[in-house]
């Protein structure tokens, strides 16, 4: 390109590129590249100068070349496919009139900040340093699929939607690769975010983002690595953020978020590896929460938080805060599809033994017992009501001495008023009232009572009461002691 064929405007970018400086079009510096100003051409480059400056600029001896305009208007499609650029790229606070193409190249440094742009194809890039999209605004869909970016990819502020009727994804960043953090608080879209197969070295923060996609993804991060952080504290979600398979060895950090998507899933993050998830603060999840599979050393979540349906089937946790009575808890354990699922049951009992509460956990493992009892047959319930009653499946043991003394009360008394006779009146011990009632309520017991005396009508009638009650209190009792034992 001869440099007589310039506009003053490109002549001032051309003249700054050798020395690296920087050429200043905006009017103020609060002055938005969304804004109706004046893009005349006093403030137009054409994308081919700038093109023509990244691969074969002019040089000064001693100077590090780099282009750096701040609030121009470009023109033309800034195509820069599987080229290399040596120099550092800066068009920040710029109005690009066509998507401009990066796919394949291979850059040193890109910063976009507050630029205006009808989209972005950058699939496959490399990015030796960073990638700064910081406050800018794309009309249209946003394609870093397969990117390789050796620094930190930034999205902080930037707003990424795209025309009616667009169902492909409108920030595309699966299978990207980023060195340090991905850096996209404030983020704010209108369609699926594709984050699926990315590996980040550092953390993702997603703090105050605002994400929207009624009825459809709005977050689709299956296999998402992560080396840190998934931080997304007072994210707003309004669709189905998907993190399947991800692996957060620190921390997903959901205080003060809404996820919302009803009538479908809120969140799914089943066959996670995450060391802890926060899911506090918020207001109550609408749509379905599924943690199936996964492994969580600690689980910070309030049930409030918790919509009417929770899939935690085979979900594995060491630790569960914040500490509250097991009312407040069991309720999750059976909003999974009306399925019994044992496993949960004992992870709530595991955690809350950890913390020294054995009442709690004593009360998780009879509401276990009780939830079960709904999947059996007609005779299976009628027993499970027996033993329940009597001693609480064995976790209520004081209830078997209750019922042992007022049945042991209501025999003496009764044998006391009418005796039996006995069966061999020169063999029969004298008779105790007391010791008889006994004999017949502890089935392994035997006071010699109860063979010596032949009861008879309504006296008769009340052993067999007494000796079927004692039976199932001994079974119930025993069964008790022995889950007891396996529990130490």
């Amino acid at each position: 390109m001869e440099i007589n064929d310039l506009t003053p405007a490109e002549l001032r970018v051309w003249q700054a590129f050798p020395r690296g400086e920087a050429v200043e079009f905006r009017a103020a510096q609060d002055e938005s590249a969304a804004d109706d100003t004046d893009w005349g051409p006093q403030r137009t480059v054409r994308a081919t100068v700038l093109r023509a400056l990244l691969l074969d600029g002019p040089v000064e001896s001693g100077e590090v070349a780099a282009l750096k305009v701040e609030g121009a208007r470009i023109t033309g499609v800034l195509d820069l496919r599987y080229a290399t650029v040596d120099s550092v790229v800066r068009l920040s606070h710029c109005r690009f009139d066509e998507v401009p193409d990066f796919s394949g190249a291979q850059l040193k440094y890109l910063n976009l900040t507050g630029s205006r742009l009808p989209g972005l194809a950058s699939a496959r890039v490399r990015v030796d340093g960073g990638l700064r999209l910081t406050s800018c605004r794309f009309d249209g869909p946003v394609r870093l699929g397969g990117a390789q970016v050796a620094g930190a990819l930034y999205l902080e502020s930037a707003e990424v939607t795209a025309p009616e009727g667009n169902e492909r994804p409108v920030l595309q960043l699966h299978q990207v690769t980023v060195g340090e953090d991905l850096c996209a608080s404030r983020l704010r879209t209108r369609g699926e975010v594709r984050l699926n197969g990315a590996t980040v070295s550092g953390s993702l923060r997603l703090e105050n983002a605002e994400l929207s996609h009624p009825g459809g993804f709005v977050l689709n991060a299956e296999a998402l690595d992560v080396g840190a952080n998934v931080l997304g504290r007072r994210l707003s979600a309004h669709g189905r953020i998907d993190l399947r398979g991800a692996r957060i060895p620190g921390r997903l950090d959901l205080l003060y978020s809404r996820l919302s998507n009803p009538g479908g899933t809120a969140m799914r993050a089943s066959s996670c590896v995450i060391g802890e998830v926060w899911l506090r603060k918020g207001p109550p999840v609408e749509g379905m929460l599924n943690l199936r599979r996964s492994q969580i050393e600690h689980l910070n979540l309030e049930p409030e938080m918790l919509p009417d349906q929770v899939r935690l089937l085979d979900l594995t946790y060491t630790s569960l805060t914040p500490h509250v009575p097991p009312d407040r808890r069991l309720p999750m354990l059976e909003r999974d599809e009306d399925t019994f699922d044992p496993h949960g049951y004992e992870q709530l009992t595991a955690a809350y033994r950890r913390t020294g509460d054995d009442h709690a956990a004593r009360l998780v493992q009879l509401a276990k017992q009780r939830h079960h009892r709904t999947t059996l047959p007609w005779y299976g319930r009628l027993w499970g009501h027996v033993q329940d009653a009597t001693v609480g499946y064995g976790f209520r043991p004081m209830r078997a001495l209750g019922w042992l003394l007022s049945l042991l009360a209501v025999g003496s008394v009764a044998f006391a008023v009418d005796a039996p006779p006995p069966l061999k009146a020169d063999e029969a011990p004298h008779f105790n009232p007391f010791f008889y009632t006994l004999d017949l309520l502890l089935p392994v017991i035997s006071f010699g009572q109860e063979p010596a005396f032949a009861p008879q009508g309504g006296q008769q009638w009340l052993s067999y009461v007494l000796v079927l009650t004692g039976w199932i209190l001994a079974t119930t009792v025993i069964a008790g002691v022995t889950r007891t034992v396996n529990r130490q």
